[in-house]
C-alpha cells in the first residue's frame, strides 16, 4: 500500500515553513534568508554527508506529489488565464502526476520530462486516492505548503516526515504545526540527526 511521505520540509527554529508577503520573487515571504541553504550543494551536485543522504532520500520510491495551490505558483483566487505554468519552467523536476489542490481547478496540464500537474478541488482523503492511484503502488510525497500538510496530518493521512530545522529565527510567517495539538497522540521523533549546515533532520513516524 502506498505511504504518504513529506520530505525536506525545512522550519525555521521557531517554527515557521514560510515567512511574511509570500510573492512572484519571494517565493518563501520574508525574513526567511538561507531557510533552504541546506540543500544548495546538493542541487549543484556537491552534496555530501547527512544533508546529502535526506536530500536523495526524497525521490527514493516516489511515484505521485501532493502539493498546495501556493506552492504551483504566486497567483491566488481565480486564474486570470492558464498562462501560469508553475515555478519550475518547462521541464519540472517531478517526472510523475503532481496534484495541486486548489479552490479553482483548471485543465490538467502536461509537462517536459514526464510531470503533469492535476489541479483538483477534493477533501485530503480524497486527492490521496488519486495520488495513491497514480503512484502505482510506489509512495506519494506531500510536498508543501504549511496549510497543505496540516490538512493531511489534521485527518492523519501522512505516514512519515522528514522535517529540516533551519538555525534561524523568523518571527512571523506561517506556522506549520498550528492548530494541531492531537498530532503528539497519533505521531513521534523517531530519530534527530546533525546535518553539514548546521540544520538538523527530524525524522517523524505514525505511534
Amino acid at each position: 500500500m502506498a505511504r504518504l511521505r513529506v520530505h525536506a520540509f525545512t522550519l525555521t527554529l521557531d517554527g515557521f515553513a514560510a515567512g511574511t508577503d509570500q510573492r512572484a520573487d519571494a517565493p518563501f515571504g520574508d525574513g526567511v534568508d538561507g531557510l533552504h541553504e541546506w540543500m544548495s550543494a546538493s542541487f549543484r551536485g556537491e552534496g555530501t554527508g547527512a544533508d546529502h543522504a535526506a536530500f536523495l532520500a526524497g525521490s527514493e520510491n516516489i511515484g505521485a506529489t501532493i502539493i498546495g495551490r501556493n506552492m504551483f505558483g504566486p497567483i491566488r483566487g481565480a486564474w486570470p488565464d492558464e498562462s501560469w505554468r508553475g515555478w519550475w519552467g518547462e521541464t519540472p523536476p517531478y517526472g510523475h502526476d503532481v496534484f495541486v489542490l486548489t479552490h479553482h481547478p483548471r485543465p490538467s496540464l502536461p509537462m517536459d520530462g514526464g510531470t503533469t500537474f492535476h489541479f483538483l478541488e477534493a477533501t485530503p482523503a480524497e486527492v490521496l486516492a488519486q495520488a495513491s492511484e497514480a503512484a502505482g503502488g510506489a509512495d506519494v510525497r506531500l510536498g508543501g505548503g504549511a496549510a497543505t500538510v496540516r490538512a493531511f496530518l489534521a485527518e492523519g493521512l501522512v505516514d512519515e516526515m522528514h522535517l529540516v530545522i533551519a538555525p534561524i529565527l523568523a518571527g512571523a510567517g506561517e506556522r506549520l504545526f498550528e492548530g494541531l495539538d492531537a498530532l503528539p497522540a497519533g505521531y513521534r521523533v523517531e530519530a534527530l540527526v546533525p546535518g553539514e549546515s548546521g540544520n538538523v533532520h527530524a525524522r517523524i513516524v505514525r505511534r
